[in-house]
């Protein structure tokens, strides 16, 4: 008898009338479209107009659970292939209508194991064993597969647990271990669970956890079944109860955290787990990022260990007061995953022994358990990746208000995106985002800082490594990513008359290198200084009103100067060219002549430097020459800067690199080292 005529047999015995043909083709339809509608997640056969018409002739029983029955199930001795299927079929109907079951199809997940008159004529046909992998893991109140769906309300909503697992208790409790190719294809699986309108992605995440939890499941690439022999998992239960948590959870958990960071990034350094006398107190070249140990989580609900152990962090280095304060930023695990995170980790460990110990003959178990073990160990890899993922989320910043003329401490709390692919990249943008941590910096804040921090009291002028080192110090200040973001903070400043002004160094009353309104700061030392606006401004004009002056004496002592004539008679002046011209109109013009031809336009010179005082000498040049000529309207002013070292050892591959790389960021246009 063919298998579709089987089908009519069994559906007349089985139903008086199935429905009327509308109704039977609205829902098949509905079911047909669904297939053709996510092709890629269910089998090649679901595609076809044919399918469409199996749906309808077996309606309301999906033809899903005639094709299991029909060829797996009738290769069992005790299962008669038309009078078996009409059997256990009866008492599945059965079952349903009592219960008032309301799926649209009578599918593979909807068999009603957790009944005993289902759950016995089920073992009925089968070997000895199968009730208890039935009972615990499959459908019953005690099962597994219930507690799954207990525990998650998604999986619940549509008892993907119990469907799923059901549906591979049909699909392959009847196959036997010699088959090529045990078990049933996920795409099966979803054909006998997944109705129209429900997410698949729901049942392929079930998939996952019941392979990852159950005793009796097996699992390879995309096929599924039950045995009566217990796989691994026991033993790896066993075995996370035994592992240490100082000793080999939270090395692992440092470790993955670490190479989740990678390297490429802002910060001068990332701290994970340190103990604050591990951490650095430096300015760097960055600030640092410390993510805090699973024990200092952060949780808005929970007494917040994360700040308990992120103050001892900011306020130390070990014993010693923290200086830095303003240079670290952290990163704290979520309170409600931590317990996942870690029981991943003990799952990752336990897999990773057993795998080992298979491979040194030290547990003796077949390739079968072998492969199993190796995939559950890269699963639970997996997914220790992306629980650390989800569990470090929290950025925490320090800041200081001042409450009462004192500052306070206070913490700035946000979350990160969990599902970006690139964790320090989304850090480094959130900090970004909130400006916990500062890229540019405009001049009119760094005036508004000092303003406010800085020139009060009379004071006009201030060290600028302080200012710098003061925003790396304290809380309540900015905090700039390095001291470049500082310096073209300068600069721009320096290049307006709006913000303030700047000088290398200073000796008695003046300043060296001075700016104001155009040009760049000489640089970030000890000696330089910012001054305030005004001061600045008034400094300025001074130093015009003294150069205009100088100008308009040196004016009128070249006047002053007599003409002395030389080589020619007496009562006669010589002119450039040697001739001699008598006194009178004639001597006025020659002397014209020569004070013509007397007229400077181009001025040269050249002065050896102390390398060692280079930079102050150089900016006493600047002020005292290059300056003179800029007060100048029409003079147009080049300086070339020529250096030349020689040692007689020699200069190392590092020092010619470093000197190399700096000449061509300052745009030399020419260098070289020669041999001799």
């Amino acid at each position: 008898m063919a298998t579709e005529e089987a089908f009519e047999i069994v559906r007349r015995r089985l139903f008086e009338n199935a429905g009327d043909r509308a109704e039977v083709e609205e829902i098949s339809r509905q079911f047909s479209d669904f297939y053709r509608q996510h092709a890629e997640k269910f089998p090649t056969e679901t595609q076809s107009n044919e399918y469409f018409e199996r749906l309808c002739r077996s309606y309301p029983i999906h033809p899903e659970v005639f094709d299991r029955l029909y060829e797996d199930w009738s290769t069992l001795d005790k299962f008669q292939r038309t009078r078996g299927v009409l059997q256990y079929m009866a008492i599945v109907i059965h079952n349903l209508w009592v219960s008032g079951n309301r799926d649209a199809l009578i599918m593979p997940g909807s068999l009603p194991l957790e009944d005993s008159s289902v759950r016995d004529k089920s073992i009925h046909y089968l070997p000895q064993g199968w009730q208890p992998v039935i009972e615990r893991e499959v459908d019953g109140p005690r099962s597994a597969a219930l507690d799954l769906d207990s525990q998650i309300a998604l999986f619940g909503g549509v008892q993907a647990a119990r469907r799923a697992a059901r549906t591979i208790f049909l699909g392959s409790a009847a196959s036997g271990s010699s088959q090529a190719a045990r078990g049933i294809k996920q795409e099966r699986i979803l054909l006998g669970t997944v109705q129209p309108g429900q997410s698949i992605g729901i049942f392929e995440d079930v998939l996952k956890r019941l392979r990852d939890r159950l005793h009796y499941l097996y699992s390879e690439q995309d096929r599924f079944w039950f045995d009566t022999k217990p796989n691994l998992r026991r033993e790896m239960e066993s075995r996370k109860q035994n592992i240490s948590d100082p000793d080999a959870l939270i090395p692992l958990l440092k470790e993955r955290t670490t190479r989740l960071m990678g390297r490429n990034h802002h910060f001068a350094g990332i701290h994970v787990f340190n103990q604050s006398g591990d951490v650095p107190d430096e300015y760097g070249s960055g600030p640092r990022l410390v993510v805090l140990p699973t024990n200092a989580a952060y949780s808005r609900t929970e007494t917040n260990q994360a700040y308990k152990v992120a103050e001892e962090i900011l306020r130390n280095r070990g014993e010693q007061p923290r200086q830095k304060q303003n240079r670290l930023i952290f990163l704290a695990a979520d309170f409600d995953v931590v317990s996942r995170l870690k029981d991943q980790g003990r799952t990752f460990l336990a897999w990773k022994s057993i795998v080992e110990d298979i491979d040194t003959g030290a547990l003796n178990q077949d390739l079968a358990h072998l492969r199993q073990a190796k995939q559950s160990r890269d699963s639970a890899d997996s997914s220790l990746s992306q629980l650390i993922r989800e569990t470090y989320k929290w950025l925490m910043a320090p800041v200081e208000e001042f409450v009462k003329g004192k500052p306070t401490l206070d913490w700035e709390v946000v979350q990160i995106s969990t599902t970006t692919s690139n964790l320090v990249e989304t850090i480094e943008n959130k900090l970004r985002e909130e400006e916990w941590l500062i890229y540019e910096w405009s001049p009119i804040f760094l005036r508004n800082i000092l303003s406010q921090w800085y020139f009060k009291d009379g004071l006009t002028e201030i060290s600028a490594l302080k200012v710098w080192q003061d925003s790396c110090h304290y809380l309540y200040l900015p905090r700039l990513v390095n001291d470049s973001v500082f310096k073209n903070a300068m600069n721009q400043g320096v290049a307006s008359e709006d913000f303030f002004g700047y000088a290398s160094g200073k000796e008695g009353d003046t300043y060296l290198g001075f700016t104001f309104g155009q040009g760049n700061i000489g640089g970030l030392d000890s000696e330089a200084l910012i001054i305030e606006r005004e001061a600045a401004k008034a400094y300025r004009d001074k130093r015009s009103a003294e150069a205009a002056q100088r100008a308009r004496e040196q004016a009128a002592s070249i006047g002053d100067l007599p003409h002395v004539g030389g080589g020619g008679e007496a009562g006669a002046t010589t002119t450039s060219g040697g001739a001699s011209a008598p006194m009178g109109g004639s001597a006025g013009e020659a002397s014209m002549v020569e004070a013509t031809s007397a007229i400077k336009k181009h001025f040269y010179g050249t002065v050896g430097l102390d390398p060692v005082k280079a930079k102050m000498d150089f900016a006493t040049l600047a002020d005292e020459i290059v300056e003179q000529f800029n007060l100048r309207t029409g003079v147009e002013v080049k300086i070339s800067v020529e250096i030349e070292a020689t040692s007689a050892d020699g200069f190392d591959e590092a020092l010619q690199r470093t000197i190399k790389e700096n000449c061509n960021v300052l745009k030399f246009s020419s260098s070289e080292f020669e041999g001799e």
